[in-house]
């Protein structure tokens, strides 16, 4: 955090210039508050009371949320389940302390569990002290929350707010935040509720006593205990026309209540009264008996839903990365993989180990290098995800050339000359190539691999990219050592290198077959960038790949042309750069590949997929995009042949296709429901399924099957 007033505004004068820095992104279109973060089931923001810091030494903040229908929030004591919204104000600037002050809440009773929280609409006031009173104040804000209706879904949010020095003038907030802090219970007297006994009767039953005016209508008791105590709903007793009202609340089980104390909030709609009840002279129970089953069932699921530990994600991570040198998007850099390898048969053991040890370097900054990219964009409001800059033309047009250069390069057309101290320090010239030359490669074949999403790979992006800047780090960094493990593990017995037979005449036709392999891989990123930047864009950058090999061509053998041959490359790829975004209008949605695919497939939707469910119909939704070589894998392999075409083709399952080739918040949203950030992903729904199943990332027959014999009815199940 920093705190040092000159460099608050030192920063807070820079953002706004930026423009594009993350906090200036992510701001409100209001004054006083912060972008929406949108998710399926709710949305949030940060607001302030003020437009300005003022002098005030406390600003009035809040926590604003959305839910829909039969969704809710918890209170910061739960009840039998559940946790309560948790604020991370890391790198804030000018900030002391912001703790959360919670108006008076709700009860919910399903099947003997008792919860506490939020539906609705709710502002959770916050009361935020500066450092320094008068100076800027930004925030930097990551709300930690679950969500239940009939499932539970933990989720986060990220905030970024900047109130400027001047005037605390009211902002379009002011008076929502106004309603919601008057609903935040005080000590007795409050709200005209008054608190005239607060004991603990025999057994631990805890009796509240209070008076009111006006009369109480539906008053409540909410007890706050240690860890291990819990006590049930309330009986209420009202008497003197509501003015006046017992409440007692039975202890769970039986538990030591000495020197404990518990908050004790009555409530009666939006109002409410809270008082302590000091149970120091209490005297211990005899031997506690067995918790309540039921609720030690809670407590397990509760247990078993909890966030997974940051070491198990590093230790998915690590699988995965490895795992991603076996998927099908290894095929486009394969040649490259062998290149590294067959070039150093015969050589020195220690050339061959800093050879692939630089690779090794290039793949894990690349995937550090994603990460930071990761960051900046959930910092700046926008929406992340594995291999979405796929969806970006420029990056699609910068992959083609580099593709073709590379090509080029294996053709031996030509050769980029490093200047003498890169030259040098790499060694260029000597067996293997330069240790530059391998560490691009690494970098670039990492690049290449991320349209495509490997087994544990999924699970372990999710949990990146739902967490701190940390977590995301940690699991990108250990993603990279994952697939930079078999690079090491040659560093490490470089025999397994230098004991293939040395180049010759045989290693130019492998170059060359090589290039080809780049070429046609130049050539599948060309059909995506059709569906991206159209059909005129796509073939304007073709043509000119194919104008610039010739002309490096004619170079090759004519050296006096070199100069002109180049500054024509040089011409045709800032063209094909212009020309790939003079078409940005192709049509978005799935990209039919003819036949049986084209026919059976329908547009996704949420709203499609929850009226076909509440039909009783079976569904599977396919998310997919042009660019994931993992998902055209899953199609010819499963689910464009026999049995699962045939159960599409019948309607005993309805397909749905959305497709992300290109941009879509929505298949983002829902894709971030099920903790995924990548493709390929499938899922079943059905009338035991309403919530979806999930499928791996590889598709199997049987996987597919069994998910839609467990989501349909019994009638579908045994066909």
């Amino acid at each position: 955090m920093i705190r040092r007033p000159i460099l608050a505004l030192f920063f807070f004068t820079l953002i706004p210039l930026v423009g594009g820095g993350s906090l200036a992104l992510a701001q409100g279109p209001e004054p006083g508050t912060s972008a929406w973060v949108e998710k399926p089931h709710s949305r949030m923001r940060l607001v302030s009371a003020v437009t300005g810091v003022g002098d005030a030494e406390t600003l009035t903040l809040g926590l604003e949320v959305e839910l829909t229908d039969h969704w809710k929030i918890y209170w910061r004591s739960p009840g039998d389940a559940g946790y309560p919204p948790d604020m991370d104000w890391s790198g804030s600037v000018n900030l002391a302390e912001a703790p959360f002050q919670w108006p008076v809440p709700t009860r919910f009773s399903v099947l003997g569990i008792e919860t506490v929280g939020y539906q609705g609409r709710v502002i959770l006031p916050i009361a935020a002290k500066p450092i320094q009173p008068g100076d800027p104040l930004i925030l930097n804000a990551k709300v930690d929350y679950l969500i239940c209706s009939d499932i539970c879904v933990p989720d986060q949010g990220q905030f970024a707010l900047m109130l400027p020095p001047g005037p605390a003038k009211p902002s379009s907030q002011a008076h929502a935040i106004s309603q919601f802090l008057a609903q935040v219970p005080k000590a007795s007297p409050s709200h005209g509720l008054s608190v005239t006994e607060a004991v603990i009767e025999p057994g631990g039953v805890v009796r509240v006593a209070v008076t009111a005016t006006p009369p109480l209508d539906q008053p409540d008791l909410f007890l706050e205990a240690p860890p291990g105590l819990a006590f049930g709903a309330p009986t209420v007793t009202l008497s003197d026309g509501g003015q006046r009202a017992v409440l007692r609340a039975p202890l769970e089980g039986e538990a030591d209540l000495t020197g404990q104390t518990i908050t004790a909030l009555v409530a009666d709609g939006v109002r409410g009264v809270e008082t302590a009840i000091d149970t120091a002279s209490l005297a211990a129970p005899g031997a506690p008996l067995a918790p309540n089953p039921g609720r030690a069932l809670v407590a397990d699921l509760g247990d078993a839903s909890s966030p997974p530990t940051l070491w198990a994600m590093l230790g998915l991570a690590l699988l995965g990365g490895l795992i991603l040198n076996l998927m099908p998007c290894v095929l486009p850099v394969l040649s490259l993989k062998i290149l590294g390898l067959v070039g150093h048969g015969g050589g020195a053991p220690r050339r061959a180990r800093l050879s692939f040890l630089a690779t090794s370097a290039g793949i894990i900054a690349s995937f550090l290098a994603l990460a930071g990219a990761a960051i900046a964009l959930k910092a700046a409001g926008a929406a992340v995800g594995w291999g979405i800059q796929f969806q970006q033309p420029l990056f699609l047009t910068g992959m083609v050339i580099l593709l073709t250069l590379f090509a080029a390069n294996l053709w031996d057309l030509f050769e980029i000359p490093l200047p003498s101290i890169l030259s040098g320090l790499g060694g260029q010239g000597v067996e293997g190539g330069s240790l530059v030359g391998s560490f691009a490669t690494g970098a670039f074949a990492t690049l290449l691999a991320t349209p495509c999403s490997a087994p544990f790979l999924g699970t372990a992006v999710g949990f990146a990219l739902a967490g701190t800047s940390v977590d995301t780090l940690g699991i990108f960094l250990a993603l990279g050592l994952g697939m930079a493990l078999p690079y090491l593990a040659v560093a490490t017995v470089p025999r397994l290198a230098t004991r293939l037979p040395r180049p010759g005449p045989w290693m130019v036709k492998l170059r060359w077959l090589l290039g080809f392999a780049l070429a046609g891989t130049a050539v599948w990123l060309l059909s995506v960038l059709a569906v991206q930047a159209g059909a005129v864009g796509a073939l304007a950058i073709g043509l000119a790949m194919a104008g610039a090999v010739s002309l490096l061509a004619l170079a090759s053998r004519a050296p006096s042309t070199r100069e002109l041959a180049l500054g024509a490359v040089v011409l045709l790829f800032v063209g094909s750069g212009i020309l790939a975004l003079q078409e940005r209008q192709a049509p978005s949605g799935p990209s039919p590949t003819g036949g049986q695919e084209a026919t059976v497939w329908r547009p996704w939707s949420a709203k499609e997929t929850a009226r076909l469910v509440a039909e009783g119909k079976t569904v599977l939704v396919d998310v997919t995009a042009d660019w994931c070589v993992t998902c055209l894998v899953n199609k010819a392999a499963v689910l464009d042949r026999e049995p699962v075409a045939t159960l599409l083709a019948k309607g005993e399952v309805v397909p749905l296709r959305a497709d992300w080739t290109r941009p879509d918040p929505s298949i983002a949203a829902y894709l971030a429901s099920f903790d995924r950030y990548g493709i390929p992903f499938n899922a079943i729904y059905g009338p035991e399924a309403p919530e979806g199943i999930a499928l791996p990332e590889l598709l199997t027959d049987s996987a597919v099957l069994d998910a839609v014999a467990r989501a349909s009815t019994a009638t579908l199940a045994e066909k």
